[in-house]
């Protein structure tokens, strides 16, 4: 006996809209559950996570300041899954457009006019696109296998990161502490509105690159390749579409928007380079891109959603005690309850007997 899906001839348009709210309210209930379990109040709990981040001006643009990495992160990783390329390796890429990015203000620190910035935010993009590239080139040229590439090449970025922060990049005036030296003036973004918060102009690129995203997927002729060729590459080919221009399109993108993230938040948000700087953005966004339905304007949604229940975790670590590996699972919850939703509505459940029947009465 084993379980198979089988594909439903038709799904319901109605359950395939609210899916994600359903996603959403059983996560819910499974967090009440969990939480009830380590011994807190559940409606306590969900208070802190989903309201109490709210109540206050300030806590707004801190929404807006997680939220901006998690929606420019999104928007790439959903061109690279329609297009049925599967990059889980957007936190190295967020790490190396930090890294390159940071490149000007920490080597020649010297060098301060108006166009550092600028420079800053280009140099973050190119080192995202050439760092997705990796995988892209090993998928065309030897046919390996995007996410475990991809994946790999995190840990890689990773550790880069923190040996530059704690060696030649290390601020000789730090005590010790790894990290670069702040940055100066002309190398921070700056706040949209300075005597509110902290919000940056990266929740404004984000916002930017999701409506450009998604007028490029659905009224160009680029973003019908991205779909034909991610539902039937056999289909695409025959159209005339190179399934390996594609793969370089789509992970160069991403990779870019995700390196874009990365310098936004060392140059808004941090002010300098740090080891701390890989807090799971790249993998939280897969959450935010599938809870988005892979669709840009969806994504800001959902990025605001997940970005609450950043903020919500802090507030709930400080208020109730709970561990930081309790917002992490809950985010988890979420993507699971996405994932299994959209799994039902376009498939069936059947038990399946080992052998035939036949083969069964003859034995």
């Amino acid at each position: 006996m084993r379980i198979e899906l089988s594909k439903r001839p038709q799904h319901s348009t109605l359950f395939s809209v609210l899916s994600p709210f359903i996603a959403l309210a059983l996560t819910l209930v499974a967090g009440a559950i969990m939480f009830s379990l380590l011994g807190k109040n559940p409606g306590e709990a969900l208070y802190f996570y989903f309201i109490d981040p709210l109540r206050e001006v300030w806590s707004l643009h801190e929404l807006a300041v997680k939220a901006a990495p998690l929606i420019l992160i999104a928007v790439g990783l959903s061109i690279c899954y329609l297009s049925n390329n599967w990059n889980i390796g957007a936190e190295g890429q967020f790490i190396a457009g930090a890294v390159l990015g940071s490149f000007i203000p920490v080597v020649f620190p010297g060098f301060q006019n108006w166009t550092v910035l600028p420079l800053m935010l280009i140099m973050g993009m190119a080192g995202g696109a050439a760092y997705a590239a990796v995988p892209a080139y090993l998928k065309v040229r030897f046919n390996t296998n995007e996410i475990l590439t991809s994946l790999m090449l995190v840990y890689v970025a990773q550790l880069f990161n923190d040996w530059l922060v704690r060696g030649i990049w290390r601020n000789p005036e730090g005590m010790s502490f790894p990290g670069t030296a702040p940055f100066h003036e002309y190398a921070v973004l700056p706040a949209i509105w300075p005597d509110a918060g902290r919000a940056h102009w990266g929740i404004v690129f984000a916002l930017v690159a999701a409506v450009v995203a998604w007028f490029m997927l659905s009224k160009t002729l680029r973003g019908f390749e991205v779909k034909v060729l991610g539902q039937s590459p056999r289909a695409g080919r025959f159209a005339g579409f190179s399934s390996s221009r594609m793969v370089f399109f789509a992970f160069i993108v991403s990779g870019a928007l995700a390196g874009l993230a990365g310098i936004c938040e060392v140059s808004g948000a941090v002010g300098h380079l740090n080891e701390k700087l890989s807090i799971g953005y790249g993998f939280t966004a897969i959450i935010v891109a599938f809870l988005g339905r892979l669709n840009p304007l969806g994504i800001v949604a959902a990025g605001i959603i997940l970005a609450l229940t950043y903020l919500g975790g802090e507030a709930a670590q400080i208020s109730i005690g709970v561990s930081d590996k309790v917002v992490r699972a809950f985010q988890g919850m979420l993507l699971f309850f996405v994932l299994a939703c959209d799994t039902l509505i376009h498939y069936r459940i059947r038990l399946v007997s080992a052998l035939p029947r036949s083969k069964t009465a003859e034995a």
